[in-house]
């Protein structure tokens, strides 16, 4: 169950270890919605961190109401399997369908503020996203394709990344250049695509 999930995970840093805390206990507290969008104060969502099979490139989306590429995912919407969730976002926000988790453990926790904004005509209040993150391999031999009116992209790492799955199943991603105040290669740090500098992006 997500839940059990969510409380093995080992967080690798202050910020994992005050949202998994949180995220914990808005599940105590909204045990009946919190997997769904009928809670507008939070809710849980999934996310895939995609890259090619050696690690040299990741798969991105552009995310229409920030207008920014950034990884794939979206609501559970009731599901409570998560990684399906992430799988499913990945493939249907690129087209791509050859998608696998390089391990079915969580690799990030994260609460995601969302703004309000207007979504298919409706206001939809400020809240906040529960997220956990799966990392994914895709095949970058499978067509990109515009999903959800989305556009998906390859991108290069500027720097070379390294990417390890030690036998407890963790991954790091490592460019200690892009990393300050993160730790030493191969560290605790993640999410390379949040402060790394991207190049390259095809899309379709």
């Amino acid at each position: 169950m997500y839940v059990d999930e969510i409380r093995a995970y080992t967080p690798q840093n202050e910020q994992e270890a005050a949202d998994q805390r949180l995220i914990l206990e808005y599940i105590r507290l909204f045990p009946d919605n919190i997997l769904t969008r009928d809670n507008e104060i939070a809710h849980l969502s999934s996310s895939g961190f995609v890259v090619n099979a050696d690690g040299t490139r990741v798969l991105m989306a552009h995310h229409n109401i920030y207008r920014v590429w950034a990884w794939t995912g979206g609501h559970a919407d009731g599901e409570g399997d998560l990684l399906s969730v992430a799988l499913w976002e990945a493939r249907e926000e690129t087209g791509v369908e050859h998608i696998r988790p390089l391990s079915p453990a969580i690799a990030s926790l994260d609460i995601l503020p969302v703004w309000g904004h207007v979504k298919r005509g409706k206001w939809v209040p400020s809240h906040q996203h529960l997220n956990v993150s799966y990392l994914l391999v895709a095949d970058e031999r499978d067509a990109l394709q515009i999903r959800e009116g989305r556009t998906a992209g390859w991108a290069g790492f500027r720097r070379s990344a390294c990417w390890s799955t030690p036998t407890s199943g963790r991954w790091t991603a490592c460019t200690p250049s892009c990393w300050p105040g993160r730790g030493s290669c191969c560290g605790t740090h993640k999410w390379i695509a949040w402060t790394c500098p991207l190049e390259n992006i095809g899309t379709m």
